[in-house]
């Protein structure tokens, strides 16, 4: 099984649990960091959702009538069905469809969106910039980026319960509430490895964006970067 598939697999296994997991070791921060980022978006037709799990960013952006039409794809079959519910409960099927996809190879013709947005996805990615580079392809000249992503602080005390919480609180409530002994563990670690700041503002220069601008939140934890095609 390649990494893709593994990623889904993984996916596949906490989905049930993902959401509530999700609030509860985010103390509900995670919500406030959706709303956040998706108020820096201009109001467009069309938009594409990278990873969109079980919804939450594309549910946001039409509620906050940020895109008229929301796509959202994703390795993880049972994030889908679980993203679908949601849509269905809110009525929102004509605005918001989930399908199975890969960033690293986009089924849309170049230019074809207007906004392409990733929540909490990219440092789970095979390749980090050959999807970029297909979220730059997907959109049209003159395109809206959105990327939410974890980080890592910059103050040495902020970080340094900011690790205890994450190498032993989180694994282990996550492992007790998802009954899944690896997953979390892997979360961690895709964090800790992942690059932040200006470092990921290389990678998107580096895949042809421009205007690129990046802000912290939560004491840095979580960073939202925007760029433009």
């Amino acid at each position: 099984m390649g990494i893709e598939g593994n990623i889904g697999h993984l996916f596949n296994r906490i989905a049930g649990t993902y959401d509530r997991l999700n609030h509860l070791l985010s103390f509900n921060a995670d919500r406030r960091w959706r709303r956040r980022a998706v108020r820096k978006l201009t109001p467009c037709d069309k938009a594409l959702d990278v990873a969109v799990g079980t919804a939450d960013l594309a549910i946001e952006m039409v509620r906050q009538r940020k895109a008229h039409h929301v796509t959202g794809i994703d390795l993880s079959e049972e994030m889908l069905r679980i993203g679908r519910e949601k849509v269905g409960k809110r009525q929102l099927d004509d605005r918001i469809r989930l399908e199975s996809g890969n960033v690293l190879d986009l089924s849309c013709p170049d230019g074809h969106f207007d906004a392409v947005t990733c929540a909490y996805g990219v440092r789970n990615f095979s390749d980090l910039d050959r999807g970029l580079r297909e979220m730059h392809r997907a959109l049209r000249p003159g395109g809206q980026l959105l990327i939410l992503e974890f980080s890592y602080p910059d103050n040495k005390i902020i970080r340094f319960f900011y690790d205890f919480y994450f190498t032993k609180i989180m694994p282990a409530i996550g492992r007790k509430v998802s009954q899944d002994p690896t997953a979390y563990t892997y979360l961690n670690l895709s964090v800790k490895n992942f690059v932040w700041g200006e470092g990921f503002v290389q990678h998107l220069q580096d895949a042809g964006f421009h205007n690129i601008t990046f802000q912290t939140m939560t004491f840095g934890i979580t960073t939202l970067y925007l760029a433009q095609k």
